[in-house]
């Protein structure tokens, strides 16, 4: 039987990302460096700053390093997703969601509240994470089994840090998945269905994936401009 995850009822098929790290590299530390701007390389846990490279140039906000949410040896995700843009990625429960970029800790939820028999929407994402990117986006992950220690709204965050795992929370449907969305920073509980994700990722996961550096601040802030923080779905 195939896997059915929050949004879409296709399954996975498990696929490395170029140059992903295994899990045992995964740093939680609040300082852990981030992987040099376009690279997708996780940072070494335990690593002496002495024995870094000096950077050539401080990264700016067209050029933030940007790393694939999931750091697992098995993954997948689908292009499309059921209902809005968003996108669920396939790994096994436990396996670390980091943070795509450089920002600040926004929205934090560290208790399942979501009820099946109950209003659908608000808490569906059980368990999870949202960062502000200093890019301007904000990159939101949720079902997770738990959020990492010292993840809280406000905490500086790097990309590649760990900020949770992956899980089975909320209305996962019992299938261990990230579901994961960028929206821009309307932050706020009255914002669950911009959180939840307004533009595809896929052509982004795509890039990260690899390796590359896709940005999706612009069509981001074109979205914001079009549409500003409302705090009700269109036709609600």
């Amino acid at each position: 039987m195939l896997a059915v995850g929050c949004g879409t009822g296709a399954g996975p098929t498990w696929a490395e990302p170029a140059g992903s790290p295994t899990s045992a590299t995964a740093s939680t530390s609040p300082t852990a460096p981030s992987g040099p701007g376009g690279s997708s390389a996780a940072p070494t846990a335990g690593a002496d700053s002495a024995d870094q490279p000096a950077p050539t140039a401080t990264p700016t906000r067209d050029r933030l390093p940007h790393v694939f949410p999931v750091r697992a040896r098995k993954v997948d995700y689908h292009p499309t997703h059921s209902g809005y843009p968003g996108t669920d990625i396939f790994a096994d429960c436990g396996e670390p969601f980091v943070a795509v970029t450089d920002g600040t800790v926004g929205e934090v939820s560290r208790r399942d509240r979501y009820d099946k028999r109950g209003t659908q929407g608000p808490y569906n994402g059980g368990l999870s994470v949202s960062v502000l990117g200093d890019d301007g986006v904000r990159y939101y992950g949720s079902h997770l089994t738990e959020v990492a220690v010292g993840i809280e709204p406000g905490v500086r965050v790097r990309a590649g840090q760990q900020l949770g795992t992956v899980g089975r929370t909320g209305n996962a449907n019992n299938v261990c998945h990230l579901h994961f969305g960028i929206s821009p920073p309307c932050l706020g509980e009255d914002g669950w269905w911009i959180r939840r994700g307004v533009v595809w990722p896929a052509p982004y996961l795509d890039s990260w994936r690899k390796g590359g550096n896709r940005a999706p601040a612009a069509e981001v802030a074109a979205w914001h401009r079009r549409h500003g923080c409302p705090a009700k779905p269109p036709g609600r």
